[in-house]
């Protein structure tokens, strides 16, 4: 039983558009400004009031807070003027009683398109955002865009530091010549999957299209450059954009530092006050200056490294802790004991193997499906791993961000890979050929414009060397999810590795096994079951709402 607070009919009325209910202990505050929601948080942190009754009382009811007018949009007035309201209200709630987590506590949404997939993996190395990025999979890049201006052109951007130089021309040709073969391949591989897995007479033919599809895209993805656009939404909060606009303002690359200033300018339009030290010379240009130091102090040091990369496997198991298993039986014990962290420690460590394993086992439970994973005793410990793999793994791999990932530059330096399909279809010169002219394109951009300019001539089926650095917990997520049937054949390879490597390397075999929905299997069409499961879906929903199926 919950307590209900009173409020008088006019009060009702005026919550009714502020709030989804008023008269319940969990409610949701709505047509308010991102900003004044920051600051009705921030001053509710101090008040023994409701939040609603504190709405009335400090925001709503003051004239000079403007909240009615700020909100109401039945009213008419100028969004700007509201905005400016909220501004103000916004300072003076900070200014007696915020910090920077105040920042926290407003959000916003941006779609951010025509990025390089060099810039989509800039923008999602923030943690504290949420992603959602165009897929290589769904998508035929042999598809031209036209713009009234520009005309027709592939989708890949030309940076501005190419742009207007001596290397312009041959960089356009070349990409140019480079989607032509895209377009080709995946022409070739779509002709080869249909022949290789034929419709069944259980599937639709959007099923099977489907399937096909992404098939031919997984196959000839290998082929599009860094330089591909891509769109990607963004949801974060202020403080996680004034992070990242922070960064890409101090990234050697202009494509970068000239898309902060775009989002910046938008993100004024809606959070302008959890931006506002960006661009500011003494604060957010300062701290810019920090990261440009430290790049350039450590580029100086690794300069002067003569060190030969070393000859090393794809995934490479090179720290975790040989006592895991039995600190985790000591950290699950702990949320349901009253005993220190230290006497629980020496508890574990008089516990024989096999009762070890019974904790964890007991701990992990009977999970019907891989979204039950074990609690927080599973984060005490880690593994690190060394990565060699091809750029467009990378690319789904880093969008894991409960885990600690950095990267090296991407270029031509560790060969690349040649997918069983394209080796199948007789197109291995076709492949090879396009490898070769754009590491000779690279060669041309490393010269004139340095190392970083030059990452955009290189397509994904060049390797790029990264680690992964995650807890235990962490591991179950990410191995189960990416070695899910139908992912990506490339990343189911590396995250089975990784889990051999953690029974048989570090020789943690209770938790692998406890791992139970990481898949060792291979598959012919991933998307098969995906799809079907889809269509059963469309036609559930259809049967219940009349409606005649697609499929």
């Amino acid at each position: 039983m919950y307590f209900t607070e009173q409020f008088s009919p006019s009060e009702r009325v005026i919550l009714d558009r502020f709030f989804t209910n008023t008269d319940r202990p969990v409610f949701a505050l709505i047509n308010l400004p991102e900003v004044v929601k920051g600051a009705l948080f921030a001053r509710y942190s101090r008040t023994p009031r409701s939040l609603r009754r504190l709405f009335l009382d400090e925001f709503y009811a003051q004239p000079e807070t403007g909240v009615s007018a700020i909100a109401d949009s039945m009213a008419g007035e100028d969004a700007d003027l509201k905005l400016e309201r909220a501004e103000k209200l916004y300072e003076r709630v900070f200014s007696g009683y915020g910090d920077d987590s105040v920042a926290q506590l407003g959000g916003a949404h941006l779609a951010c398109e025509q990025a390089s997939n060099l810039l989509t993996k800039i923008l999602e190395r923030g943690r504290l955002a949420a992603y959602l990025e165009q897929s290589t999979r769904y998508i035929y890049y042999h598809q031209k865009l036209t713009d009234p201006k520009l005309g027709e052109s592939y989708r890949y951007f030309v940076p501005p530091e190419v742009k207007g130089s001596a290397l312009e021309s041959e960089f356009v040709g070349e990409m140019d010549r480079l989607f032509d073969t895209y377009s080709e391949v995946v022409r070739a591989c779509k002709v080869h999957f249909v022949k290789l897995f034929p419709k069944q007479p259980e599937d639709s033919n959007l099923v099977w299209r489907s399937s096909i599809r992404a098939k031919a895209c997984d196959a000839a993805r290998g082929l599009l450059p860094a330089a591909t656009t891509s769109n990607l939404g963004i949801f974060a909060t202020g403080q996680a954009y004034e992070a990242m606009l922070i960064r890409m303002n101090a990234h050697p690359l202009a494509e970068a530092r000239d898309y902060a200033g775009m989002m910046l300018e938008e993100l004024r339009h809606v959070i302008p006050s959890f931006v506002r030290r960006v661009d500011i010379p003494d604060r957010g240009g300062v701290w810019s200056d920090y990261f440009s130091g430290i790049r350039s102090e450590i580029e100086e040091i690794t300069a002067q490294i003569e060190d030969e990369p070393a000859d090393v496997p794809e995934v490479e198991l090179t720290e975790w802790d040989p006592d895991a298993e039995r600190k985790l039986a000591a950290a699950a014990l702990y949320e349901y004991s009253d005993l220190p962290d230290s006497q629980l420690s020496e508890i574990a460590a008089r516990m024989s193997d096999d009762e070890i394993a019974n904790v964890l086992k007991r701990y992990v439970g009977a999970r019907s499906n891989r979204r039950h994973r074990p609690g927080r005793a599973f984060e005490r410990s880690f593994y690190r791993f060394d990565i060699l793999s091809d750029f467009g793994s990378f690319r789904d791999l880093q969008r894991h961000r409960l885990l600690t990932i950095d990267w090296q530059r991407l270029s031509p330096d560790f060969g690349y890979r040649v997918p069983e399909p394209i080796e199948e279809n007789g197109l291995t010169d076709t492949w090879n050929e396009s490898m070769d002219r754009m590491t000779v394109l690279h060669g041309k951009l490393l010269e004139s414009f340095g190392p970083d300019v030059a990452q955009y001539a290189v397509p994904f089926a060049f390797r790029l060397r990264y680690y992964m650095h995650l807890n235990v917990r962490e591991a179950f997520h990410l191995l189960e999810l990416r070695t899910d049937r139908q992912g990506h054949a490339d990343y189911r390879r590396i995250c089975q590795e990784m889990h051999r490597l953690i029974r048989d390397k570090a020789g943690h075999r209770v938790l692998a096994d406890a791992m139970s929905y990481v898949d060792h299997n291979e598959y012919g069409l991933e998307r098969l079951e995906a799809e079907r499961k889809n269509a059963r879906k469309r036609n559930d929903k259809n049967a219940n709402e009349g409606v005649e199926s697609a499929d």
